[in-house]
């Protein structure tokens, strides 16, 4: 029987990076590749239910135990694709083993080092096995390492004789391009609730996410040659900037924590003759969610009285909502996940999502899905690491949920 880091290390070798201008669903081919690979597994695992559809998304079921029929169904999901915000092509992990505590070269020939002083948190993982990059890519954990625990627990629930009610598996496509539910058959799925593994340390059980918008702003100018652009040349990039610097200056991720939300400018590219701005627009609070966009739409107005009609156009679509509005009224859900990490002796910590899972729209669907831990750090960068054990112990923890009356 495998433990959950070797299946992690064998789906990192998946360049399943997402694609948010992408027009085709998954938005990416990788995706769909490592979707074939999880279903054969899952058939060779002998789960009795496994289907692939056309989306690419994977699904398992697992019957109840004779005299469990009655049980509530539990569901548990993970994404597939990783973060374009760091490469996610020809990943090269490798394992630390009892890691002393300082920092880690990951790289030498290229100086990259993973330091004690950038990320504190590090020395709390001091005799642990910690799985690492080489400092050029990702490392996936986010949230392959959710794929992986699933897969490892559901295994060893079938190989044991303890009971359990129908467990239900799901691996989407797409959730960093916040698209992962935007296809999901919840009816098919059949879970009564269900449970995202797409969170960080060890002991995260979180019910609220942020409210989240895309916002894409085209600035159109007028190119001329500079020796000769006196009252005739209208810089798309340099009202692009004039455009940002009328957000407010903290609202920014910088600047902010907990329940805090921000404007994040992703992206810009353009020229003179057109500039693309790719924002992102969060709060916890539905309210100044709304009020954010509002200030948007009301820049992009003043701009286009000042520099005319049609200067700048905004794009604005909501991506997903705080779960937490939902699911305070299904804090049942939410207190059987603290009391199975307890059993466990990991103590659970409960803190606002400052991003979004899958499980943020899903609730808004009809099924209620909290967030737990996946056991991995710094996601979506070079410097990502996932501790081996704790991946052990997070395996233990969703047998324990599956398991409870």
């Amino acid at each position: 029987m495998k433990r959950a880091y070797e299946r992690f290390l064998s789906y990192v070798a998946y360049d399943t990076t997402s694609d948010e201008k992408s027009t085709t669903f998954p938005s990416t081919p990788g995706q769909k590749v490592l979707a074939a690979a999880l279903e054969k597994e899952m058939k060779e695992m002998g789960i009795p239910r496994v289907v692939l559809d056309e989306n690419g998304y994977v699904y398992g079921e697992i019957p109840a135990t004779p005299g469990w029929e009655e049980k509530p169904a539990i569901g548990l999901i993970a994404h597939m694709d990783t973060s374009s915000a760091a490469s996610g092509h020809d990943i090269h992990p490798r394992i630390v083993e009892n890691y002393d505590g300082g920092d880690i070269v990951l790289n030498e020939e290229k100086g990259i080092t993973l330091k004690v002083s950038d990320f504190p948190v590090m020395p709390r993982f001091k005799g642990e096995d910690l799985i690492v990059t080489d400092g050029t890519t990702l490392l996936g954990g986010d949230n392959k390492a959710g794929i992986a625990e699933i897969l490892t627990a559901v295994e060893e629930l079938m190989a044991s004789d303890q009971p359990h009610g129908r467990v239900c598996v799901a691996f989407t496509p797409d959730e960093e391009v916040g698209k992962g539910a935007s296809r999901f058959d919840v009816a098919g799925f059949g879970a009564d609730f269900a449970y995202t593994v797409d969170g960080g340390e060890l002991g995260e059980v979180e019910y609220e996410t942020f409210n989240a918008a895309q916002a894409i702003v085209t600035v159109h100018g007028r190119s001329i040659h500079p020796g000769a652009a006196k009252n005739k040349m209208r810089n798309a990039i340099l009202m692009a900037m004039e455009m940002h610097r009328m957000l407010p200056v903290f609202e920014n991720p910088m600047y902010t924590e907990g329940r805090e939300g921000f404007y994040h400018l992703g992206a810009i590219e353009g020229d003179e003759e057109c500039t693309e701005m790719r924002y992102i627009i969060r709060d916890h609070d539905r309210s100044l969610f709304e009020s954010k966009k509002e200030r948007m739409q009301k820049i992009i107005d003043y701009l286009n009285d000042q520099y005319g009609a049609g200067t700048f156009d905004l794009h604005m679509e909501d991506q997903y909502y705080n779960m937490g509005d939902i699911l305070k009224d299904r804090m049942d859900i939410v207190e059987r996940a603290r009391r199975a990490f307890e059993a466990n002796g990991i103590q659970p910590v409960t803190i606002p999502v400052r991003g979004g899972t899958d499980g943020s729209q899903l609730t808004f669907k009809g099924l209620p899905c909290p967030n737990l831990s996946s056991c991995d750090m710094n996601a979506h960068g070079r410097f990502e690491f996932v501790p081996v054990g704790h991946m052990d112990r997070m395996v233990q923890v969703l047998l324990t949920i599956l398991r409870m009356e």
